[in-house]
């Protein structure tokens, strides 16, 4: 009878393990259209590694809690966090920097096409920022700015600065988005994003009561 608990709560073990893995799938872009095969993708915790294909694709198994990892040469490397937020397929654009020699490598590689580069590199260099590399305005603020924290999920989320003087911890940041202040950012797009200033305490008085838990200004590109 001892041994069948044994072996019970050994497959309860194991079944529970399982239960904290995922298959997260993804693509990878450069200038936000071409893809980019050939680029290793690892997961922190699972150890786990891969490569893009030559559609840009991926797949790879990752734990509760996991790191996306990408380190390509030519491009910035690209971290993401994976947690019970985080969507099963990722778009993930990369940031080429551009050089003759890296050029070069990059087409070498098999990273892209020489044709797909050279036109990219030379005509499209708004699309080549690390905004462009999130899938959604969410997903930018929780990645690249610390004291920043999202809540919830797609047409329910929820951001907080942590730091702020709240007169309501539950309460919300205050959005200015060029210029308009309490206006929504679902649907903004980070390639059409110019810059992202995050505020808190004294600096956010001239917004009142509404900024009290802090302001993130938002500039758009059509806002110029």
């Amino acid at each position: 009878m001892k041994s069948l608990y044994i072996v019970a709560a050994l497959i309860f073990i194991a079944v529970a393990s399982d239960a904290q893995t995922r298959v997260v799938q993804g693509v990878l872009t450069a200038y936000n259209k071409y893809p980019v095969a050939n680029i290793e993708v690892s997961a922190k915790k699972s150890k786990a590694t891969t490569l893009s294909d030559s559609l840009g694709n991926f797949s790879i198994v990752c734990k509760e809690k996991d790191q996306i990892k990408i380190k390509p040469e030519t491009f910035k490397t690209v971290s993401r966090k994976i947690d019970k937020h985080t969507a099963d397929t990722l778009r993930i654009n990369l940031v080429f920097m551009d050089s003759k020699k890296n050029r070069d490598i990059a087409i070498g590689y098999g990273y892209m096409k020489k044709e797909d580069l050279t036109f990219a590199a030379e005509h499209m260099q708004q699309e080549n920022n690390e905004y462009c590399s999130y899938t959604n305005i969410y997903e930018l603020l929780k990645g690249k700015f610390p004291g920043v924290t999202v809540d919830g999920s797609a047409g329910s989320y929820r951001v907080f600065v942590r730091g702020s003087q709240s007169i309501n911890s539950s309460d919300e940041v205050l959005f200015v988005l060029d210029g308009s202040a309490g206006a929504s950012i679902d649907g903004l797009h980070p390639c059409n994003i110019k810059s992202i200033s995050v505020i808190k305490d004294g600096m956010t008085a001239i917004y009142g009561t509404r900024g009290a838990n802090g302001v993130i200004l938002i500039d758009t590109k059509r806002g110029d």
